[in-house]
């Protein structure tokens, strides 16, 4: 008897989807056939970085992991997991710039990031602590449902001793993946394994010789030159990235893993010692990085960036979701200048949504962000259909005319107006809130209103008299009706009714692009719009 149930229909719906998402789940799937033994969770990992604080590098890969996870139980109805993984048994190899006690830090440099002192005014025990406690309480701020998993715990608990053992035993095959892909003077220190120095805590790059593989036992030369044989075993050692990355994805069975362009040499590498390890290189996505607005690679230490606060200081957390799902293959630039487009695209497909049939849906991407965090059963997707009363770009073009005084508290005013009923909609009031910063810090410093030429001054003193003329209740389609008409007479002169329209906004609005005028005037007033035309015609 055929299944005739809402999440079967989904799955046979997610297994010829041709949105990305299900893309990277129907290989994942192929690849596991049919999941994992004893009905094991297929485990996805994100990895991070705790030198540092998280960013929106970090988001965007635990965000496109969740949803090539949901997709994968939508499809599948296999049971997973998320780990969140944190390198912090590496050694400090610089001190950051955006931190307190630098010479705390100086003096703890190549020590593991675990056993360094807290800089921050803060009850955690180590630097790497605090930053893995900011990663925790960013996830957890976006909602992410994960298990938090820090190398630190697993070197000194144990956990990887076997794993450890494996490359200890596989060594001189490990060695011949690397060395040739090293320079001459690396390859002179290069060792699979770095041992943690017993006099200074430092992860020391010497060459190690395996005394035996099965008690964790090297010899190597320590800083001040004395010769020591200690165990690998329980925290007295750590991999070198590569070989790092392979060994945790055979000790955790790791399934999926995505990582950025940058990294793909080393995912070839580790892949390979993967095999040697006995285990297998996960699936996974190769993403491409962000550009700033130049189109030059985002750099922390250039600071060409955007963070996520700066983000969410002038638009919503599912825009920058939005924004971020496009080709993960594809470079994205990330300044403030895409942010606007973004929040009204994701509202528009958000409001699509609702009527889409089964197949489109899952190539909405507010369809894969809805149940990011809570998927339900079936392919409901939670907020579909919602809309705003007040694009955003409308919104950012009211408070242009506004100028610096305006606060939230006047939009709201304006859009309750506009819509008959007080503002209550807390999507809409924070965005009132970001159309106020984004004026502030981007609109306001560069606007310029050029003067009408020729004809668009007799258009302009036209639509002043029709709108003189015009009922107070007028809606936006008629205003819209009104104003189009006057483009369309030939004694104006324009070309079409693009360049009409273009007049208007650089003219009255200060910019290029601007929203549909009928429902400018009516958010913004009669009234005060015959006072920017006014404005305008006394600079022609």
């Amino acid at each position: 008897m055929n299944d005739t149930s809402p999440q079967a229909a989904l799955a046979e719906a997610a297994r010829i989807s041709k949105a990305w998402p299900f893309q990277e789940a129907q290989r994942l799937a192929k690849r596991l056939k049919g999941g994992k033994p004893d009905g094991e969770p297929v485990l996805f990992e994100t990895g991070y970085g705790p030198s540092g604080l998280p960013h929106i590098g970090t988001f965007q890969e635990v965000l496109r992991t969740t949803l090539v996870r949901r997709a994968y139980e939508a499809m599948t109805g296999e049971p997973t997991r998320l780990v969140a993984f944190s390198d912090d048994m590496d050694g400090l190899r610089k001190v950051p710039d955006n931190v307190p006690n630098k010479a705390l830090l100086e003096a703890n440099l190549h020590r593991p990031l675990s056993r360094i002192p807290n800089p921050f005014d803060t009850d955690h025990e180590s630097f790497a602590a605090h930053n893995n406690a900011k990663l925790r309480e960013f996830l957890d701020r976006f909602g992410f449902e994960y298990e938090f998993v820090s190398s630190s715990d697993r070197y000194n608990s144990g956990a990887f001793d076997d794993a450890l053992r494996g490359v200890l035993a596989n060594f001189d095959a490990i060695m011949d993946v690397m060395l040739p892909t090293l320079r001459e003077e690396r390859r002179q220190t290069y060792s699979p394994i770095m041992p943690i120095s017993p006099t200074t805590g430092a992860v020391l790059q010497v060459p190690i010789e395996v005394v035996d593989p099965q008690t964790g036992m090297v010899r190597f030369t320590d800083e001040d030159g004395t010769v020591v044989e200690q165990s690998a075993l329980g925290g007295m050692a750590k991999c070198q990235w590569k070989v790092d990355w392979a060994m945790r994805w055979v000790a955790l069975g790791v399934d999926y893993e995505m990582y950025g362009k940058d990294l793909t040499d080393s995912g070839v590498q580790s892949g390979k010692i993967a095999r040697i390890l006995g285990g297998n290189k996960p699936e996974g996505l190769i993403y491409e990085m962000f550009l700033d607005a130049q189109g030059e690679k985002i750099s922390k230490s250039k600071g060409n960036g955007l963070s996520i606060e700066e983000w969410l200081t002038y638009g919503s957390e599912e825009s920058l979701g939005f924004y971020i799902f496009a080709n993960p293959k594809s470079a994205k630039q990330l300044h403030p200048g895409v942010i606007p487009k973004a929040v009204d695209d994701y509202w528009q497909f958000r409001e699509r949504l609702a009527q889409q049939p089964l197949d489109k849906q899952l190539g909405n991407p507010v369809w894969h962000l809805a149940r990011a965090n809570d998927a339900p059963d079936g392919a409901e997707a939670p907020g579909a259909g919602d809309s705003l009363s007040v694009p955003y770009s409308l919104l950012l073009n009211l408070v242009s005319v506004l100028g610096l005084e305006a606060t939230p508290a006047n939009l709201a005013e304006y859009v309750a107006a506009y819509t008959g009923q007080p503002v209550e909609d807390p999507a809409l009031l924070r965005l009132i809130e970001c159309a106020v910063n984004y004026n502030r810090d981007f609109v306001a410093p560069t606007l310029e209103k050029r003067a009408p030429e020729g004809g668009e001054v007799l258009a302009l003193t036209e639509l002043d008299a029709q709108l003189a003329a015009a009922p107070g209740d007028a809606d936006a389609e008629a205003l819209q009706t009104l104003v189009y008409e006057i483009g369309k007479r030939e004694e104006f002169g324009f070309n079409n009714l693009r360049d009409w329209f273009r007049a208007l906004y650089e003219t009255l609005l200060g910019s290029e692009q601007g929203p549909r005028i009928g429902s400018f005037i009516k958010l913004y007033g009669i009234e005060p719009t015959r006072k920017l035309i006014s404005e305008a015609l006394a600079r022609a």
